[in-house]
């Protein structure tokens, strides 16, 4: 086999695995969706007076809260979809609904315990941190997906202007 016949048979079996990895991929159902949330902290059972606004980032398999970083210096956390489902509301809209879940063990044996459901653009949930089975800290939150404005397709550009 000469050289070149070698090259192109590489360079074929890397486009092949490349786009065999890219079908076979979980595709993450909360990819690249942000959500601004106000995030309540519970003493004793009761709400404290003020809330703290927040945005919370899906990408990836991992969540990034900056109220979570500012406070506790919690990173990109991985989660799992407990539940991936649809329904139809009483307008004959389909509804997509998913419950998250996703814990985190720090340094300093500190377990971040955090649930949400996601009901098509709202969220609300809760955070918890405990310690040796004991809760030292929780909050809840809830919000609504941010919205993004949709690209603009180059295509839709005509360089020579409207026809």
């Amino acid at each position: 086999m000469s050289t070149k016949n070698a090259l192109k048979f590489l360079a074929a079996a890397a486009i092949l695995v490349l786009f065999v990895n890219a079908a076979l991929k979980d595709k993450d159902p909360l990819g690249k969706r942000k959500y601004d949330i106000v995030i309540i902290e519970q003493k004793e059972g009761v709400n404290a007076k003020k809330g703290a606004t927040d945005e919370l980032e899906f990408k990836d398999g991992k969540m990034f809260s900056t109220y979570l970083f500012d406070k506790f210096e919690y990173k990109w956390m991985k989660y799992k979809v407990i539940k991936d489902s649809a329904y139809i509301d009483e307008t004959e809209t389909e509804i997509s609904y998913f419950e998250v879940e996703s814990s985190y063990t720090d340094d300093k044996d500190q377990t971040f315990i955090f649930t949400c459901k996601i009901d098509n653009f709202d969220i609300d949930g809760e955070m918890k941190i405990t310690k040796n089975d004991k809760l030292k800290k929780m909050f809840v939150f809830n919000g609504k997906e941010k919205y993004s404005k949709p690209k603009k397709k180059k295509e839709d550009k005509d360089p020579y202007g409207p026809k």
